[in-house]
């Protein structure tokens, strides 16, 4: 259903400030920039130009080392893929790079004149789905990118391709503002009536797919060429499109309302060590906020740490809150510190998230071929957490528009149905409550490398 937002500022997580440990952090604190965070995916089909488009990006904003930049041309050029230079300041592993796609999410950050932006390139190639959702899962918004070239669009938008999948699984994900670029425009020159015929097609998807109308932009673009990225150059364009650029689009993003006022969460994206803080965490906070000194306790595990410094936009706080990305260096005990993980939960001593077996939700089915019935096994995705699932128990169908119970124990719940299950984990799980924290009360099931449900 729709998001309904509710919130007042409201007190951190608690915890107390021991001196000793956090002493290394009287260092002057700048004061904090006032624009709004907002977490962006970039989203399509394999080579629709996502990390191009992303990297040409930055080089514009001049996030990019011109050294950098010479060098991703010089090495692009000497392995035969001198198109893929601005790629690379995306993909940065040799694996992605041999391969020329994405494969994990790369993560970068820029400001616009109101926005401060945490970018999130997602891979595109149906074998990385579940990396892409562990992207989705952290976004406030995304940009689909579509290529616009003669038969691309129509490989990446019909026959299997995961243009119509990344949609409606960013939509499912709680993703409600939607850029679609339509990119590789100077393949097409500038064709207007391509890019209206492409419009068109996906506007009529999107709309399906629980899109609202005025929450939906399109802009024609060029990543390669850097057209109508920051500025337009191209006659050819200009002849018809006077609307904005992606940048002004994305600076036009309205920021949702944090849930600053309930018991801090934060899902680990990163786990690292430094030689000078020990341990740190990176990821967004979801929920709360959270201050130097705060005691926190990380599940699985129930790992107790005390947070020993703050740092958000590459700058030292003390303290940040529900929506901006941080690392946060942690003190405790060494061996116990050993086990945070990747997907685990920073949260409130006071008020941990709830670690659960079998839970039930209710959930919406995708284009599916087989049903799903009583004994269904599959693969929930949670963040970036994968745990194999089976489906006990269908207790109802729920009728889409009026949210009453259709239908009470169906034997099947075909394609494109609302339905309440009951799902059962082999081990204990983090889950929230829908109701409580929506976007830690969410989760995608998928079998056989395709997703089934949300």
């Amino acid at each position: 259903g729709d998001d309904d937002h509710e919130g007042e500022f409201g007190a951190s997580s608690g915890g107390a400030f021991h001196e000793g440990e956090v002493a290394f952090d009287e260092v002057a604190q700048e004061a904090d920039d006032d624009r709004d965070t907002i977490s962006l995916v970039v989203v399509g089909h394999v080579d629709a130009g996502k990390s191009t488009l992303n990297g040409h990006l930055l080089y514009a904003l001049g996030y990019v080392d011109q050294k950098v930049m010479h060098r991703n041309e010089r090495d692009s050029k000497v392995m035969g893929k001198a198109s893929f230079a601005f790629a690379w300041l995306m993909d940065g592993n040799s694996d992605e790079r041999e391969r020329g796609v994405t494969i994990d999410v790369g993560v970068n950050t820029f400001a616009t004149e109101h926005r401060r932006i945490q970018l999130l390139d997602a891979p595109g190639h149906k074998d990385f789905v579940p990396n892409m959702i562990s992207g989705a899962a952290q976004a406030d918004a995304a940009v689909l990118v579509i290529d616009g070239s003669t038969g691309e669009f129509e490989s990446g938008f019909h026959a299997g391709g995961q243009t119509i999948e990344h949609t409606v699984l960013v939509r499912s994900l709680g993703v409600q503002q939607l850029i679609v670029a339509v990119n590789k425009m100077d393949n097409v020159g500038y064709s207007q009536e391509r890019f209206d015929e492409i419009k068109k097609e996906v506007g009529a998807f999107v709309k399906r797919a629980g899109y609202r109308a005025e929450d939906v932009s399109f802009v024609p673009v060029s990543g390669f060429k850097g057209e109508n990225l920051l500025e337009r150059k191209e006659e050819a364009l200009n002849k018809w499109y006077c609307g904005p650029t992606l940048v002004e689009l994305i600076d036009r993003l309205h920021p949702p309302v944090r849930a600053v006022d309930q018991s801090m969460r934060m899902v680990v994206g990163d786990v690292f060590k430094t030689q000078g803080l020990g341990l740190c965490v990176a990821g967004k906070l979801d929920a709360g906020a959270v201050r130097v000194g705060d005691s926190l306790v990380c599940r699985p595990g129930d790992v107790e740490a005390v947070v020993r410094s703050v740092d958000k936009h590459g700058k030292r706080r003390r303290h940040a809150r529900a929506g901006d990305s941080v690392t946060l260096a942690l003190n405790g005990d060494r061996e116990e510190l050993d086990n945070v993980r990747v997907g685990n939960v920073l949260c409130c001593p006071r008020n941990p998230i709830p670690m659960v077996c079998s839970f039930l939700a209710q959930i919406l089915t995708f284009d599916i071929a087989v049903p799903l019935t009583i004994g269904f096994q599959g693969v929930m995705y949670w963040q970036s957490v994968n745990e194999p699932v089976v489906l006990n128990r269908l207790l109802c169908l729920v009728d889409k528009q009026s949210g009453e119970i259709s239908r009470k124990r169906p034997r099947a719940i075909g394609s494109s149905s609302t339905a309440i299950v009951q799902v059962t984990c082999q081990r204990a799980v983090c889950l929230e409550r829908f109701a409580d924290y929506k976007q830690l009360g969410r989760f995608t099931l998928r079998e056989g490398g395709s997703s089934v449900a949300a």
